[in-house]
């Protein structure tokens, strides 16, 4: 991370911004609990999804790591995620050993619907902001979510 030794940090600035951001992951969580109501999922579950949506198939054990979860957690939650026909388990090609998680074609359906209502619900947030202002919030997060990557 670059640091700018003539950008001192006023810690009252910096409180302010983690609280901020703490209040609206906050009230993110509780949208979409209450958008997952409607689908029957829990919150990890549509986690899960969301990993095999973006990433494609993969092991237990790698979405394991990518939830921080226990593999015999993720392992219950694949379970109820295939008795309700939203993933399922398959062999892999190369190694006949290894058991792959595919998301189909309900859970893709689920996935795009929900994230198209939290996208509904902020911008219906979002229209009390000005064009410009919506693209600078875009690049200040964005710019953010690079350096807490890094």
């Amino acid at each position: 991370m670059a640091e700018h030794e003539n950008n001192s940090l006023d810690w009252k600035t910096v409180a302010a911004i983690e609280k901020d951001l703490r209040y609206i992951s906050g009230i993110i969580k509780q949208k979409g609990r209450e958008i997952l109501n409607n689908y029957g999922i829990t919150p990890p579950q549509f986690v899960a999804m969301q990993w095999l949506f973006e990433e494609g198939d993969m092991t237990i054990g790698e979405l394991s790591n990518k939830m921080y979860l226990a593999f015999s957690t993720t392992t219950d939650l694949i379970d109820r995620l295939e008795k309700n026909r939203l993933v399922k388990r398959t062999k892999d090609e190369k190694d006949r050993r290894v058991v792959r998680v595919q998301l189909l074609e309900e859970g893709v359906r689920i996935i795009d619907e929900v994230i198209k209502k939290r996208q509904q619900y902020l911008a219906g947030l979002l229209v009390n902001f000005e064009p410009e202002e919506r693209e600078e919030l875009q690049q200040y997060l964005q710019k953010l979510h690079r350096y807490m990557k890094e």
